[in-house]
């Protein structure tokens, strides 16, 4: 049987690996929510108001879910990680108390005008929740990469007797990875909402060619990941250039560089072989990789074998070959249909069926990343002050074992029910929320 060690890795793998599915939806689609209300607001056409209502139920569904993970997660810290809070919890407490108190609250209160207030609040104050819904997700995902970070490159603080007392809250805030992993992260949910949104709508659109507000999804979520995904490409060199100077081990394994050299290759792909410390069917461009990294043909990238302590190299391998290969067929999917929809020329059947293909597209990068940033922190909780292995739980491997399975069942169903859900209501259509609600309100007046 697996140790407890592992055990309690691989659980908070997976329930952070559920959690982070919603999250990286709600967060852009507060903003996509904002965009279509202000639609309306301007054009008064119904149909923007019948897809903001539509993905007004997405998001609350998804919120909900969001919900539930995140506090299942934050059980661990007590039940699987003590030594987390006991050295840590100086830092970890108060970031994640100021998510709740600034974000969380803001959220759930306004999310309940977005669904029920608008014939009961001034046109103007329902706007103004769904604004505030989505600075409520933004500002949720802020706290939490802040503390990400902070674990990544901890700054601003001192260690009195093995526990971690902060010395200057600003350099906490914005440690030096900070930026660059919330630029990362937000761009990286804006391309999951419009790769969701794209696919459910053309998943609507193939059913009912003529229903607008399935056109007007479709176009805007397409032109949106289309312009997000260069800015993403941009800001995802400079966060690789900030891992190399902070956490170059990450990006030696990344790469698959064993021996520190001058002009490394860029790997295409590889065969990371941990017994022998050295890569086996290499395929590669040379000198690329020093390029990227040190925009220098001949820049050093020190090896794997230099470093005392290093990630697990095949994770960090393959998972950035998996979300950088996501990212490229976004690239290639957006810009096709971003080029028809300026043009004004229809988008053909077969692209519309690779949108439907791709909808949780965003999720399979989002992931890909997500395991190479966190396991490239091994074997460190926090970066250079908690070892993972001296934060762990004392409960048995069994205990441990009996839990990850009844949350893997769990939450197996729930992902199951939301995607049937989610593909469920396209099947209904964009269901006219507009006309309804105001034979509703007839009734009630009447």
């Amino acid at each position: 049987m697996l140790e407890t060690l592992m055990l309690s890795r691989i659980q908070f793998a997976a329930n952070i690996s559920f959690h982070i599915l919603f999250p990286t939806i709600t967060i852009a689609l507060g903003w996509m929510l904002v965009f279509f209300k202000l639609r309306f607001n301007r054009t008064q056409d119904s149909a923007w108001l019948d897809l903001y209502y539509f993905w007004v139920k997405v998001f609350a569904l998804t919120f909900a879910l969001g919900v539930v993970s995140g506090i299942t997660m934050s059980f661990q810290f007590g039940t699987n990680w003590p030594g987390f809070m006991e050295q840590v919890g100086n830092v970890a407490g108060p970031l994640l108390g100021y998510e709740v108190m600034t974000a969380f609250f803001m959220e759930a209160t306004f999310l309940g005008v977005m669904l029920f207030g608008r014939h009961r609040v001034a046109e103007w104050v329902h706007t103004l929740a769904t604004f505030l819904v989505a600075i409520g997700t933004t500002l949720s995902a802020f706290w939490i990469l802040v503390l990400n970070s902070w674990m990544h490159t901890p700054a601003g603080y001192e260690l009195i007797d093995g526990v971690v007392h902060v010395t200057s809250w600003k350099e906490v805030i914005f440690n030096p990875s900070m930026p660059y992993r919330l630029a990362h992260t937000l761009l990286a949910s804006g391309l999951t909402a419009s790769f969701l949104i794209a696919g459910i709508s053309a998943y609507q659109y193939l059913k009912k060619p003529d229903h607008i507000p399935a056109q007007n999804g479709l176009k805007v979520a397409v032109l949106a990941a289309a312009g997000l995904i260069p800015i993403q490409i941009f800001v995802g060199d400079l966060h690789g250039l900030n891992t190399l100077e902070h956490q170059p081990e990450k990006i030696a394994a990344m790469e698959g560089v064993w021996e520190t050299q001058n002009g490394a290759p860029l790997l295409l792909f590889a065969v990371p072989n941990e017994e022998t410390r050295s890569n086996d069917l290499e395929v590669g461009v040379p000198k690329l990789a020093s390029l990227i990294l040190t925009h220098d043909l001949n820049g050093e990238l020190v090896g794997l074998n230099d470093f005392e302590d290093h990630p697990p190299v095949s994770p960090l391998f393959y998972g950035f070959r998996i979300m950088v290969g996501v990212g490229v067929m976004m690239l290639m999917v957006a810009g096709y249909g971003a080029f028809r929809i300026l043009k004004k020329r229809e988008l053909p059947k077969p692209y519309l069926y690779v949108l439907v293909a791709m909808t949780f597209s965003g999720w399979v990068a989002t992931l890909a990343g997500w395991y190479v940033t966190e396991i490239g922190r091994q074997p460190w909780l926090v970066n250079g002050v908690l070892r993972t292995s001296d934060a762990v739980t004392t409960v048995s491997s069994s205990n441990v074992m009996l839990s990850l399975v009844m949350y893997l069942i769990v939450y197996t169903v729930l992902l199951v029910a939301y995607i049937r859900t989610l593909f469920y209501l396209a099947r209904k259509g964009l269901i006219t929320e507009a006309t309804e609600s105001k034979e509703v309100l007839k009734e009630a007046r009447a």
